[in-house]
């Protein structure tokens, strides 16, 4: 497997996933006007995601692959679906969607490396991982406050959607022959 391909994906991920967030908090404030929503809102997507890793931890060491393929995917679909919702309670649902999928990724990220990397040997690649996604974190909120400016939030959605969706494929690139 080619690291540089985990490294590309995850940094999309990571590019997506920040250039949304500071934006998805003003949507939450539109929907719910308070803060006591939003609190909840973050509450159902990590605990969903903590359930959920408990339930797939048993089941991911030989679907890493296929589990962040399906993680990235489902983030486009609820990158997709968030411009449509127009209830507190479909923000809930996709939370609960949300934060199963970010379980997924994170499991499968850290399986895939630690199974395609050597004991004394992971270092650079761990770093240079932390690196790639650390500044796709920053480069992203950059980047989503200036599209801001010239789009409106649901074409930040619809972009971050996109980056899902490259991600997903960089996924499908990087699997097994």
């Amino acid at each position: 497997m080619n690291m540089r391909w985990l490294i590309r994906s995850q940094s999309l991920v990571t590019l997506a996933s920040g250039m949304i967030y500071p934006y998805y908090l003003l949507f939450l404030k539109n929907l719910g006007n308070s803060y006591a929503k939003y609190g909840l809102a973050f509450a159902v997507f990590t605990i969903s995601s903590a359930a959920f890793s408990q339930w797939l931890a048993p089941r991911i060491d030989h679907s890493g692959h296929r589990v962040l393929l399906v993680s990235s995917l489902g983030m486009m679909l609820a990158m997709l679906a968030f411009p449509w919702v127009e209830s507190y309670a479909w923000v809930l649902l996709l939370q609960l969607v949300m934060g199963c999928c970010s379980a997924m990724q994170k499991m499968s990220e850290r399986l895939l490396l630690a199974d395609h990397t050597v004991q004394g040997e992971r270092g650079p690649v761990i770093g240079s991982y932390h690196f790639w996604t650390s500044a796709a974190s920053g480069f992203a909120v950059i980047l989503g406050g200036y599209l801001i400016d010239w789009l409106t939030i649901d074409a930040l959605f619809y972009a971050s959607a996109v980056m899902y969706g490259i991600s997903a494929w960089a996924v499908w690139k990087m699997r097994k022959p």
